[in-house]
Order: C-alpha cells, then structure tokens, then sequence
C-alpha cells in the first residue's frame, strides 16, 4: 500500500465554499503494480491527468483545500464507482447489462489505459480489487465528502471544482468548422449537477482568462460530480476539464516551455473560483 490514499492541501483558514479535487493526477505507482503490467513507464502514465495538481496548488493561497489523488488513475479510478468492477478483469466480478465504461474497460480497476491498450497480464481475484477500493477509493471519498460537509457548515453552501486534464486529441472536429477547439471543457451532466448561476461564474473565470469554454462536450462529468452534485441541496459540483496541449509535451509527459506561463494564468482563475465561493460575514455569522 502506497504511504496515503491522497494528500490534503489545508489553507490556513478556509475562506471560501469552494473545494477543490484531483482525483487522477497520482503517481504514485506501486511497483508490484508495474511488474504486472504489459506496458512501459510511458505507455501506463497515458491515462494520468500529469501535473494537474501543481496546476492547481495555488488554491489554498486562496482559502481553499486541495485534495488530490496518490494512486494513479491506470491503478484505481477515483471518478468510478465503487462497484464497477470489469468482469473480463476480476474473477467473480458481476456483469452489468449496459455500462459502457466497463465494457470499454474503464470500470474502477482499468483493464486499459489511453487508446485502449491492456495494462495487465491476466485476470486479478476479487478480494485483491475489494482491497484496492477499500484502500484508496474509500479514503479519498471519505474525505472528500467531509470537506463538502464543512463547506456546508461553514457557508451554507459547497462548491466542487473535480479538475481534471484531457488529450488534445480528444477535441478534434469540436464545433462547427472554423469556430476553433474549446481549452476548457466544463461538465455538469446538461445541468444537473450544478445551479445555473454558478456555472455561469466558473465560465467567466476561465473566459476571463482568454480561454475558449465549452460545456458538456465533450465531457459532461462522471461518477464524481453526478455523486456529489445536488444543487437543490446547495452542493454543487463541476468537472473540469483543461487541453493537456497548453501546458506540457504529450508525447514525453513532460512540462512545456508555457507551463509557468499557464500555471500563472490559472491562479487568477483559481482566486476568480474560490471567490464564488466566499459569503458576507454576516451570512457566515448568521448561520
């Protein structure tokens, strides 16, 4: 087992609703884990959100907490329910009638990583992918919902801001001819997961920032906002979804000349978020 499930960025007092998460930007790969697998150290970090937490450290300078992953996406996926384990991975794992994640092999134990190629060689039992879920993917949500509940308690409200990356690949032919590909993508599964006029903030923000936004598509959100995202509760949740191209090299998995450059961009949007999320003391006071 890696040292923890995740790792809490705490600011010094919380000043904002606004909770921030990383659930698939871990690297931590345990090593029995690499010795199972078919594929090189390139091949299985290729479904890893890479430095998308040092994107977004700069929120608890903002009054903010930061939650992110340890185990990498290609060993647990966080943003999966617990119980979508892949048959045609786990022995005595229950077949679903129409999931299509796990058909595709990208249930809470990938069979797959990027473009669909196997990570394992063979079948795990199921005790070993209980044990995972009960390790990594518990903890994580855990604390998760804990942060969500202090929000609640502190504000009245809670906002999740699930921040996540995708290949630049994924946005080929977005939109109409000539409109130009989105940089950010923001899912609230159609407006289901999030009010209106909170989206609508988080749009400006990154728009603001001279960033194209698109919503919905061509990622609308998974497991993680449709789990925590009640609106008519007060509890918002939204994915977000940054084109991997503007800040690192794909190929190499390495940071790109602009890293800094956006790293710096992204923490006024990040100050922007986490103001959304910051209510009059008197509000505070009376609740």
């Amino acid at each position: 087992m890696l040292t923890s499930p995740y790792h809490l960025a705490q600011p010094m007092s919380r000043t904002t609703s606004v909770v921030f998460a990383s659930p698939h930007s871990g690297r931590d790969y345990p090593p029995s884990f690499l010795r199972r697998s078919v594929l090189d150290a390139r091949e299985i970090r290729s479904s890893e959100d890479a430095f998308v937490d040092q994107l977004f450290a700069s929120a608890i300078s903002q009054g903010a907490p930061l939650l992110t992953a340890t185990a990498p996406r290609a060993f647990l996926d966080l943003n999966r329910g617990p119980d979508e384990l892949d048959p045609a991975l786990v022995e005595g794992a229950r077949r679903y009638a129409h999931n299509p994640r796990i058909t595709s092999g990208l249930g809470v134990i990938p069979r797959v990583v990027a473009n669909g190629r196997q990570i394992y060689r063979g079948k795990m039992t199921l005790v070993e992918a209980h044990q995972r879920v009960t390790q990594y993917w518990r903890p994580y949500h855990d604390q998760l919902q804990m942060l969500l509940d202090q929000s609640i308690t502190a504000f009245g409200e809670a906002i999740l801001i699930d921040c996540h990356s995708m290949p630049h690949e994924a946005l080929e032919n977005m939109g109409p001819p000539g409109a130009g590909r989105p940089d950010v993508v923001l899912g609230d599964r159609f407006g289901a997961t999030a009010s209106g006029g909170v989206m609508d903030r988080i749009e400006a923000a990154f728009a603001d920032a001279g960033l194209k936004v698109a919503r919905n598509m061509p990622f609308a959100g998974a497991y993680i906002v449709q789990h925590y995202g009640r609106p008519s509760r007060g509890q918002h949740a939204v994915q977000v979804e940054i084109d991997r191209a503007l800040y690192m090299n794909e190929r190499t998995l390495e940071p790109s000349a602009e890293f800094t450059a956006f790293r710096d961009l992204l923490a006024r949007v990040i100050a922007q978020l986490a103001d959304i999320g910051r209510v009059p003391e008197v509000r505070v006071a009376a609740e």
